[in-house]
């Protein structure tokens, strides 16, 4: 089966090939024969019903520093192609939710991965509260007292931006910390929606999992240890990815929530559970699969492809 793939991402030159789960859907997309138009997010154009964008056809290469090429530069009707990879990063603004409007315009017929209605009704640190029996204690708020209440009932808490990845704008507060109020006139100042507090969990030491599934199903997990003097563990801010087997309290997770995955059509997922609580579910781009196959784990990117391919 040969497919017409879109992938819908940032920018290709600046990824680092190493650890992007973008790049391995490609490189597979490409084993298995399936032609790659790319374009970026601000390439879409929506006139009347008619979606399509401009980009160009790509060839990879698994080298580092010279693993693209584009060619054939032109505009696609995305309604002629079998298959869009939704891939870009977040932040989750209304860029994000703006393209998923958009694409509902192609989607069933173009396949959209993951489907555009439940991307944008699934934002990953507010679909996780349909699974609250999973998460740690959470407030959102914009209420400085609520947030203070908040501490007084936990002592050492985390505070987030709601839309934001990457660990970007992630604070610890511990206990007695004087710059509480300061946090949260910053995060006042700097968004107009809730931000996030939890319970920080002191499990995080040992590191915070990436728990992968693929139409519901667990394909893989990794671990990611912070770096020393960090309560942080994205790879982005130097948390160090390393092998861990699934415990019961995370085959009980991947088993309660799988099934509504798998009803939303969200066929690439990424969890992250510290100890035995669910943080997130990650849906917008999550990430993980160049890592678990790293260390021996499943090759997910053939699961995906698998999956996306028994749909059409």
């Amino acid at each position: 089966m040969s497919l017409r793939v879109a992938v819908q991402m940032d920018p290709i030159d600046t990824i680092d090939i190493n650890g992007d789960s973008s790049f391995a859907l490609l490189l597979e997309a490409q084993a298995r024969g399936h032609d790659i138009f790319y374009y970026l997010p601000q390439a879409l154009s929506l006139r009347g019903t008619r979606l399509y964008a401009y980009g160009a056809s790509l060839t990879l290469r698994d080298e580092a520093g010279n693993h693209f090429d584009q060619h054939d530069e032109r505009t696609e009707n995305l309604a002629d192609l079998d298959v869009i990879l939704m891939r870009q990063d977040p932040p989750f603004d209304m860029s994000y939710i703006t393209a998923t409007h958009m694409l509902e315009h192609v989607h069933p017929k173009t396949l959209v991965v993951n489907d555009p209605l439940h991307v944008r009704n699934a934002p990953e640190k507010l679909f996780v509260i349909e699974f609250s029996d999973f998460m740690p204690p959470t407030l959102i708020t914009r209420d400085a007292a609520e947030t203070r209440a908040f501490r007084d009932e936990h002592g050492d808490i985390i505070v987030k931006p709601l839309y934001g990845n990457g660990g970007a704008g992630v604070f610890r507060l511990s206990h007695g910390d004087e710059n509480l109020a300061s946090l949260v006139e910053l995060f006042e100042m700097n968004f107009r929606e809730p931000y996030i507090v939890q319970q920080y969990l002191p499990d995080v030491r040992q590191g915070d999992k990436r728990i992968i599934l693929v139409d519901g199903e667990v394909a893989g997990i990794i671990n990611r240890v912070p770096a020393e003097g960090e309560s942080r563990s994205n790879m982005h801010v130097g948390g160090r990815p390393e092998p861990v087997e699934m415990t019961k309290r995370d085959h009980e997770i991947c088993e309660a929530i799988g099934p509504e995955l798998k009803r939303r059509g969200l066929i690439f997922v990424g969890i992250d559970v510290i100890g035995d609580w669910m943080t997130e579910i990650n849906v917008t781009s999550p990430t993980g699969i160049r890592e678990v196959k790293r260390f021996g784990g499943n090759d997910i990117a053939v699961m995906i492809w698998d999956a996306i391919e028994a749909r059409r």
